[in-house]
């Protein structure tokens, strides 16, 4: 019998894996978890690894998540008490969502990656996943549902965004703060999100498309139509506190009425607004017209929790219910 944490380690690729790949010089995933751990320092755990994909993070979709969250569970029912993922920052955002509102529970699910390659110089790897290990081997992190670890910092899945393209502290949790850091080796739990209970993963969840478009100045809406058609849900990042071109109206209108059409705010930061503003095109006239408030979940969130539920068959009611239960920023 032993006291020591019993982690799980998924990999699924990324650029915490890549190694080179041609003669140019880019890079490709190719490192296994065995690689991976041979730059980390021994660690008091018992540790499980699974090699789960081999694949740059846009690769990635429903279907894979769906396969990692069955395996997740089945790590868990095995009596792992703590769960590390690696893959690719580019989709990571999306993917830790995912995790967080259908696997349910208390045992942590952590989620890392890295900025800088292998190849490169100060590669961000090693010290992410490093951390991420000690953040799922503590049991301050049950609880906390699905996390993502990197520079040192504990983002909530529901909050964390990737913000920059190159940078070792791209990842910041824009209408929050990250709910936890690490120091001195040691992970310092600063705040604790409401849980929510998980929801089903339905059996539509491949077969299911929910299209994603931004409002863009000048914008007159005539290609929205055609794209509209082929998709079972739609999220609209509106400008500001959700507003769109007042042409766009009629457009949106219709189709709320045939399918599920949620408004979110491109500037990915604060909520979409609820009776602030009454012209055309404002929230409150599109709020009144059927769509479906984002409040202050960003898009690309707001385009996964819009997936789950419809792949699970929710009705309009449901789908409202859910997402104005989720949009609220909750800390206990």
């Amino acid at each position: 019998m032993t006291d020591k944490p019993r982690l799980s380690m998924l990999t699924l690729g990324g650029t915490i894996a890549m190694t080179s790949g041609s003669d140019s010089g880019a890079v490709v995933p190719g490192l296994d978890a065995d690689d991976l751990l041979k730059t980390l320092p021994e660690l008091d755990i018992e540790l499980v690894t699974a090699d789960f994909r081999q694949l740059p993070s846009p690769d990635l979709g429903f279907t894979d998540l769906a396969a990692l969250a069955t395996r997740i569970e089945q790590e868990i029912a095995a009596g792992a008490t703590g769960i590390v993922v690696t893959q690719g920052t580019d989709t990571i955002e999306e993917s830790s969502y995912f995790l967080d509102r259908t696997v349910g529970g208390d045992v942590p699910i952590v989620m890392t990656g890295a900025m800088r390659h292998p190849q490169q110089a100060g590669p961000d790897g090693p010290a992410n996943l490093l951390a991420a290990m000690r953040v799922a081997a503590d049991p301050d992190a049950r609880g906390l549902g699905c996390v993502v670890v990197m520079s040192d910092e504990i983002h909530a899945a529901r909050y964390v965004r990737k913000s920059h393209s190159t940078s070792t502290g791209a990842f910041t949790s824009p209408n929050a703060a990250p709910i936890g850091r690490i120091v001195e080796q040691e992970f310092v739990l600063l705040s604790r999100p409401r849980q929510y209970p998980p929801l089903p993963r339905g059996p539509k969840l491949s077969e299911t498309s929910i299209g994603m478009v931004h409002a863009a100045l000048g914008d007159d809406g005539n290609w929205l139509k055609p794209f509209a058609e082929h998709t079972d849900g739609l999220v609209i990042a509106g400008f500001g506190g959700g507003h769109v071109p007042s042409r766009l109206v009629p457009l949106l209108a219709e189709l709320a009425e045939a399918k599920p059409v949620v408004l979110a705010s491109r500037t990915s930061s604060g909520p979409v607004l609820r009776r602030t503003y009454g012209y055309p095109g404002s929230e409150q006239d599109l709020l009144s017209r059927g769509l479906i408030n984002a409040g202050f979940l960003d898009p690309f969130k707001a385009r996964v929790l819009l997936h789950v539920l419809v792949s699970a068959g929710a009705d309009r009611t449901e789908i409202t219910r859910v997402f104005h239960d989720s949009s609220e920023i909750r800390v206990t």
